[in-house]
């Protein structure tokens, strides 16, 4: 009698990655990016090549179940989603003085969750079109269809900029979807342990994740310092859309005025911003 089928192998560039920062100030300050839904890595690999390229430590891991075959996304569950993220951010803060955690869609759901569990140590959230819940029609026949089928319509490469193409599942896996659900439920009650610094960049256009996200965060959150940015100019993905520079430089600047000289983690920044 065999066994389980184990994982296939992760699909080339789908690979987790890490940078290990430079000498100077920044290099003692870590940031985790988190890939969404379906996705991988890739999404968020040219924000971190952007935030070694400035000094700072990065990690990316590759969420269970991603990257490999959406059949394998089916057999994964939340927790395991949140260990993972909660094992990079370790990974960094061993080596780090502060840790910053960044997160697209599903990433920013996870970004936040862990914030709500270790309010003590996350430095700071920065979140691209982040995921609490959905509004699509479709979405409240999911319990059925997962009976049902095990995956239903992709919802990958969300890309306003024309040739570029997300690394991600061709398929939505239904039974990993319940189970975002259920991640989406725990983090909308608990938003109010929130305390860090949060920026939410949120596309003005999205077809995957409804604005109203992002509003719902901040509206949630208890942080008192709390920065909204409204990208015009892309979908989705954001991360390889045509604001990912602005993205990459407005976070940049974000965090370094969180970490200046002789202010700790977490002061608050009194300046919010929507532009």
């Amino acid at each position: 009698m065999s066994g389980p089928t184990a994982p296939d192998a992760v699909m080339p560039g789908a690979e987790p990655f890490a940078f290990p920062g430079g000498d100077g100030p920044d290099g003692r300050t870590g940031v985790l990016l988190v890939h969404g839904f379906t996705g991988t890595p890739m999404s968020m690999r040219p924000w971190g090549e952007h935030l070694a390229a400035e000094g700072f430590a990065v990690r990316c891991p590759l969420l269970p179940g991603h990257g490999t075959r959406w059949q394998d996304c089916n057999a994964s569950t939340h927790d395991q989603w949140t260990t993972t993220v909660g094992d990079a951010f370790g990974e960094l803060a061993a080596r780090c003085d502060r840790v910053f955690v960044a997160g697209l869609s599903l990433g920013g759901t996870l970004a936040t969750r862990l914030a709500e569990v270790r309010p003590d140590d996350v430095a700071g959230l920065l979140l691209v079109n982040p995921a609490l819940l959905t509004q699509r029609l479709d979405a409240k026949l999911l319990p059925m269809l997962s009976r049902l089928t095990g995956s239903w319509a992709p919802i990958a490469s969300d890309i306003k900029k024309p040739g570029v193409t997300e690394l991600a599942y061709p398929k939505l896996p239904t039974r990993a979807m319940m189970q975002v659900r259920s991640l989406w439920a725990a983090t909308r009650a608990d938003l109010a342990r929130v305390t860090a610094p949060v920026i939410v960049f949120h596309s003005v256009e999205d077809h995957v994740v409804e604005p109203v996200n992002s509003t719902i965060l901040l509206a949630g959150v208890s942080s008192t310092d709390t920065s909204e940015v409204l990208l015009e100019d892309s979908y989705h993905v954001a991360t390889l859309d045509n604001d990912a520079p602005r993205i990459f430089a407005r976070s940049v600047e974000w965090i370094r005025e969180r970490t200046a000289a002789g202010r700790s983690p977490g002061t608050e920044i009194p300046a919010a911003e929507t532009r």
